[in-house]
């Protein structure tokens, strides 16, 4: 399973509008974002990088002005962590892969008051752009490059899910494009002040129900933490491997 979730995760980077290829890695870049979650590489399958290799990969971000930083399965490619740490790499953290197998799908309580919808309208992607935004953290005020990428998501065969509680945004998340069935849920983001009220459970489980219903064979996701870890657990996600998230602090080589 964790070869076929890094093959989805590494063809949704080539599939990305602005990426690259440099010896074993390839990454993608995003010009309008430089949230380091939006500009990272993947190594090959099996790669087995030399110094030589890694200086490239560094030059590569820092000539986009990006911190260097990977996301990888370490069982897909084991001898990379070891290299990359040589140069001076540091782990982010160890996050755990899960994912939801058809008929494990359990339905959340029910939310008074919430409506879960597609969203269409600019005004409707701003809004779940805008919750989006502020939920993690992102600096500044959202901008309207975020409705395009919302945009580029569905029209690419993904899914987008804006919820909405007495009126208010509340909510919403995405599910990537689909490579062999296969489709990563993110974003799940829920406007401070309505949390732990189940907004998130609901956004998650009707993007799985929503996936399985357009023909997608197998959602997976990156939980934020034991938190969230725990409530993917409770509509049916399961712990399927780990993701290793590093970067290269100050964006320079070691030696």
């Amino acid at each position: 399973m964790d070869f076929y979730v890094q093959q989805h995760a590494r063809t949704l980077v080539l599939r990305s509008p602005v990426h690259t290829r440099t010896g074993p890695f390839v990454a993608r870049f995003n010009p309008d974002w430089a949230n380091p979650m939006a500009n990272y590489a993947i190594p090959d399958d099996h790669a087995e990088p030399t110094a030589e290799d890694i200086r490239a990969l560094i030059q590569v971000f820092l000539d986009r002005d990006r911190l260097p930083r990977l996301e990888f399965l370490p069982s897909c490619a084991p001898a990379v962590e070891p290299a990359l740490r040589t140069a001076g790499f540091e782990v982010e953290n160890r996050a755990p892969l899960m994912a939801c197998p058809p008929g494990d799908l359990t339905a959340p309580r029910t939310v008074p008051g919430l409506e879960l919808f597609e969203p269409r309208t600019d005004e409707d992607l701003f809004a779940l752009a805008t919750v989006q935004h502020y939920a993690y953290g992102e600096p500044g005020e959202p901008d309207r490059h975020a409705v395009a990428r919302l945009r580029r998501t569905y029209e690419n065969g993904g899914l987008v899910l804006l919820a909405v509680l007495d009126g208010q945004p509340a909510g919403g998340g995405s599910c990537s494009s689909p490579v062999d069935g296969l489709t990563e849920l993110a974003g799940v983001a829920v406007a401070e002040g309505l949390r732990r009220r189940g907004v998130g459970a609901a956004v998650a489980a009707r993007l799985t129900e929503l996936a399985f219903e357009r023909g997608f064979r197998l959602p997976w996701l990156e939980p934020s933490g034991e938190e969230s870890e725990r409530v993917y657990a409770g509509i049916g996600y399961r712990t399927i491997g780990e993701k290793l998230n590093i970067s290269l602090p100050g964006g320079a080589p070691l030696g």
